[in-house]
C-alpha cells in the first residue's frame, strides 16, 4: 500500500466517527485506530519484506501531527532552545539495553550525529541522533513512554 493511501485511509478515520479501521490487502494489512490525543496507526508487512515496513512507520503518522498540539495541553509551553523531535512512532528509550548506562543525561554536551536515545517501532531499534551540537538543557520524555512523530523529545541549549 503506498504512502498516499494510508495518509488518503488516516484522514478518514480522523474526520469521521470511526474509532477503527482495518484494511487487508495482498501487500499487507493496515490497522489503523483512533486515540483520545492523535491517530495511530500500525502497519505490518508479510514476513518476507520487512524493509519496507519500517519507513511506512515513520511516514503514515505525519498527518497527526498538526492536531497534536491543538489536544495536547502540555505541548502548550514552547521549550526554550533547539528541540529534538521524534522522526517516528515508537517507544522512547534512554539508553541501549535495560540495566545499561543513559545515552545523555541533562547537562551533557553532546555532538551532531552523537545518538541520543532509542525509539523501538514494529520491534526494530532506532538510534536516534543529535542533529546538532549542544547540551542537553532538559529531557522531555520518560524512559519507556509511547511517542508520536514529531513529539519533542530532548531541549538542547
Amino acid at each position: 500500500m503506498d504512502l498516499r493511501k494510508l495518509k488518503t485511509l488516516i484522514d478518514l478515520v480522523s474526520e469521521s466517527n470511526i474509532s477503527e479501521l482495518e484494511i487487508t490487502e495482498a501487500e499487507g494489512k493496515v490497522r489503523i485506530v483512533k486515540g483520545a490525543p492523535a491517530t495511530q496507526a500500525v502497519v505490518a508487512a508479510p514476513v518476507a519484506m520487512p524493509a519496507p515496513a519500517a519507513p511506512a512507520v515513520v511516514a503514515v503518522p505525519a498527518p497527526a501531527e498538526p492536531a497534536a498540539p491543538a489536544t495536547a495541553p502540555a505541548a502548550a509551553p514552547v521549550p526554550q532552545g533547539h528541540v529534538i523531535k521524534s522522526p517516528m512512532v515508537g517507544t522512547f528509550y534512554r539508553a541501549p539495553s535495560p540495566g545499561a548506562k543513559p545515552f545523555v543525561e541533562v547537562g551533557q554536551a553532546v555532538k551532531e550525529g552523537e545518538p541520543v536515545c532509542i525509539i523501538e517501532a514494529m520491534k526494530i531499534l532506532n538510534e536516534i541522533e543529535a542533529d546538532r551540537a549542544g547540551v542537553i538543557k532538559e529531557i522531555l520524555v520518560e524512559n519507556g513512554q509511547a511517542v508520536e512523530y514529531g513529539q519533542p523529545l530532548f531541549v538542547l541549549e
